[in-house]
């Protein structure tokens, strides 16, 4: 009998709504619970939450969140959207903006740097039928 179990993935699809990020969050924790990965929780829905509300505000159309287990206690949480517009906090090299002490946004980015294990980007090219954009991931 195996001992370790196998990777998996889901993708959630996701329509422009503001109730959107919501519905995945509640999608995270239950997959997160059917695979026994609860302690991931937390992290790994506030890095879905910062990602999924920067796709639902800096872009125009539909958007879709990714969970994958790539080994035992190891999450990837991404994005992905249309835009092919990298982020500044996801460029390499790229400083950490700092918002003014009472500004209401400009937070969500920093909080997936300092929060993730490690962070990237893929900018997605077409083909044929489907779109292009980016995917924005993070690790936990």
């Amino acid at each position: 009998m195996a001992t370790v179990s196998p990777s998996w993935n889901y993708t959630l699809h996701l329509p422009r709504d503001p109730r959107a990020p919501g519905v995945a969050r509640a999608t995270l924790r239950t997959a997160l619970a059917a695979h026994d990965l609860t302690r991931l929780a937390p992290t790994a829905e506030l890095l879905a939450t910062e990602l999924l509300t920067n796709a639902h505000a800096h872009t125009r159309g539909p958007y879709a969140l990714r969970i994958q287990s790539t080994e035992p206690d190891r999450l990837v949480v991404a994005v992905w959207d249309a835009d092919p517009t990298v982020p500044d906090a996801f460029k390499e090299g790229a400083p950490l903006a700092v918002p003014e002490q009472d500004a209401e946004r400009g937070r969500g980015l920093q909080l997936v740097r300092a929060c993730a294990d490690s962070l990237g980007v893929s900018v997605l090219r077409e083909r044929g039928a489907s779109t292009g954009g980016k995917l924005l991931w993070a690790v936990v």
